[in-house]
């Protein structure tokens, strides 16, 4: 068992961020199967692109600084919040002094992809950052960037679920609802199911928390110079997942009854959401979204209230039994 001995002090600044580098580290991990298998929909189309970078680019020498466990704080430096963008963590790869990165090849490029001559070549050169670095930008526009304004509203969304969960119900019911193996317990956070025993002491630095599109149980970042992070998977991620996978298959009744669009907006709503986030998340049109979410609200099946500046829509309770109802 894993612990985070956590204080009053470690939740009052713990916060929340997204990380477009570590998200891509995931979806490489996935592609030469160190991490979650990808669903068949997305390996399909992703493959032919990523073997074609690995012949093309130096990939090969990024993939080999990843153990089955971790890969190299380099090429996914802790992020600075909520905005982070690829731009952000693409200038701190590149910024990274050859020392540095040599000090984490000669840890963690140790198996046998590390002893080919061609990586060997790189991980040895004096511009080893900048090609690293080069390949990885690659790999995030021809892999990833078309998808991310998809997966980072998922992500946003889980946001403001999560601090409206710790406005209503506090820290401790937030921190169980992450996964079904992290467990807020006598004053500390434990992790099932995680690759290591321990327990770290926060010490008022409080954690990290990161919503992600690829991690599949749970991970953690415990060396400097990241904090101590909790990376967990977002709310709807699998529903994203399993929307691309089964496309084409036979309606169920929900989509029977309101339609393939608001069948989709009716399960997407599992917690309160805009219209702006929705279409991003589901990539729809937002005047599609729109519509449908008025003909859903005047069906009896949505209600909406202004939040700040946003105006949420969120399940009635017979929206709720009819999405209970198509299982």
């Amino acid at each position: 068992m894993f612990r985070f001995e956590v204080s009053v002090e470690d939740l009052l600044r713990s916060r929340f961020a997204l990380s477009p580098a570590m998200d891509l580290c995931l979806l490489l991990r996935s592609l030469v199967g160190q991490n979650r298998p990808l669903p068949r929909a997305w390996a399909t189309r992703l493959r032919p692109a990523f073997e074609r970078l690995r012949r093309e680019t130096e990939l090969d020498a990024a993939l080999a600084l990843h153990t089955p466990q971790a890969g190299p704080n380099f090429v996914a430096p802790p992020p600075r919040g909520l905005n982070q963008t690829w731009a952000d963590d693409l200038a701190m790869i590149r910024a990274t002094p050859l020392e540095a990165a040599r000090r984490e090849f000669a840890t963690t490029a140790t198996g046998p992809s590390a002893r080919d001559p061609r990586v060997r070549a790189v991980l040895d050169s004096t511009d080893a950052v900048s090609r690293i670095a080069e390949a990885m930008d690659r790999a995030w526009h021809e892999l990833l960037a078309a998808d991310w304004p998809q997966l980072r509203a998922i992500c946003e969304r889980d946001v403001v679920h999560r601090v409206g969960v710790i406005g209503e119900h506090g820290w401790a019911t937030t921190i169980d609802g992450l996964h079904p193996s992290v467990n807020s317990r006598a004053g500390g956070i434990e992790l099932g199911f995680f690759p290591r025993d321990g327990t770290v002491r926060l010490a008022g630095d409080g954690l990290l928390l990161i919503p992600s599109a690829f991690v599949g149980n749970v991970a953690a970042q415990l060396e400097d110079p990241w904090p101590r992070t909790l990376v967990y998977p977002a709310r709807g991620t699998a529903a994203l997942w399993g929307e691309q996978e089964t496309a084409g298959a036979r309606p169920d009744a929900l989509t029977a009854l309101v339609g393939r669009a608001r069948a989709r907006l009716l399960v997407a709503l599992d917690a309160p959401a805009s219209t702006s986030h929705l279409a991003r998340s589901l990539a729809m049109a937002p005047g599609a979204v729109g519509d449908h979410l008025a003909i859903l609200r005047g069906a009896g099946l949505l209600v909406r209230a202004r939040s700040g500046r946003s105006v949420l829509y969120r399940r009635t309770p017979l929206g709720e039994a009819l999405v209970a109802g198509s299982g």
